[in-house]
């Protein structure tokens, strides 16, 4: 890790943000990811959702996946499942993974390629590790967001984005010794490949050790810091984060501040690895049950009721569809 790489001396900067003057966001709660077991057994770490999702809100849920060195045979994925009212963004920092839908969308994805699926009115899906992967082990590492839609765009056509690691938008930070990759949205006026209904940035930031990386952030969108790897700091007060944490920002203010830890793990010696993660709030009802995410409670009885008279799109077949049922959490 990380599977993007470049020389920072010779990318775009951020703009160096005066220390006195800006409004810097506090970190407002740090949130220690669950273990939960996915799919066919693989494991993740969740640190959302939890007791309060509006502190999260646009976004849903965040999974973990790995790191983890795979032994032959060991590696696995999900089933084929149905989704509606929402978009699953898988991005793929080490090894591989399949996707196929419904509506014919997918592919390999792997080492810094990203998979957007808008499942909209609704799609099934399935996720899987590449044959060859299965076949020889190997290090696997990667994060499935969730991200709501708005009411009035929970019935869209499902959608598929392929975000090869060559699209994502390059950037250093003010002093050139980190480097920040910008998935989606927009960070300092540099737009990121994905194409989103509700507005958010999205990023993946490599902190040099004991470096600094100052991001200015629109007010009006919430803050999450997630770590990935390594240690390091999360705003003005200097509220230290370490793998598997998420930094909560509170509400006031122009731009994050964060800083790595001097000394880091052998697994992070090019830096501290964080997403990056803000969206403007919808402040919907919720009406939330397994793969299906709605505002009201009858509007997931109708998603059940779809899913199964057939139409959440036909599995191919070759494959035996999964069968979801209203017992199912995940």
């Amino acid at each position: 890790m990380p599977a993007v790489t470049a020389d920072t001396l010779t990318l775009p900067r951020l703009p160096r943000l005066p220390e006195a003057t800006t409004a810097w966001r506090p970190v407002a709660r740090v949130i220690t990811a669950e273990h939960h077991l996915e799919g066919e057994g693989f494991a993740v770490r969740r640190p959302f959702p939890g007791a309060d999702l509006s502190l999260a809100d646009p976004f849903l849920l965040l999974d973990h996946m790995g790191a983890v060195e795979y032994a032959p045979g060991e590696a696995m994925g999900t089933p084929w499942h149905p989704h509606r009212g929402f978009e699953t963004v898988t991005y793929i920092i080490d090894g591989a993974f399949q996707h196929h839908d419904t509506t014919g969308g997918g592919g390999l994805i792997a080492d810094g390629d990203t998979q957007w699926m808008t499942a909209g009115s609704g799609l099934q899906h399935i996720e899987q590790p590449p044959p060859e992967l299965v076949a020889s082990g190997g290090l696997f590492h990667g994060v499935q967001l969730w991200v709501n839609l708005p009411r009035a765009q929970k019935w869209v056509p499902p959608r598929y984005q392929d975000i090869n690691r060559g699209d994502v938008k390059l950037l250093s930070s003010e002093d050139g010794s980190s480097l920040v990759r910008v998935i989606a949205g927009s960070l300092a006026g540099h737009e990121g490949p994905g194409v989103t209904y509700t507005p958010i940035t999205y990023l993946h930031a490599t902190v040099a050790p004991g470096a600094r990386l100052d991001l200015p952030w629109p007010a009006d969108f919430n803050a999450l810091v997630y770590v990935l790897s390594g240690r390091g700091t999360a705003g003005p007060s200097g509220t230290a984060l370490d793998e598997g944490q998420l930094a909560v920002f509170g509400p006031r203010g122009e731009a994050l501040t964060l800083r790595a830890a001097d000394a880091q793990p052998q697994a992070s010696a090019q830096g501290w690895e964080i997403l990056v993660l803000g969206g403007l709030p919808i402040r919907e009802p919720i009406a939330r049950y397994g793969p299906f995410v709605m505002n009201t409670r009858n509007e997931i009885v109708q998603a059940f009721e779809d899913f199964q008279a057939g139409r959440m799109g036909v599995v191919p077949a070759e494959r035996m569809p999964h069968r979801t049922t209203r017992d199912e959490t995940i």
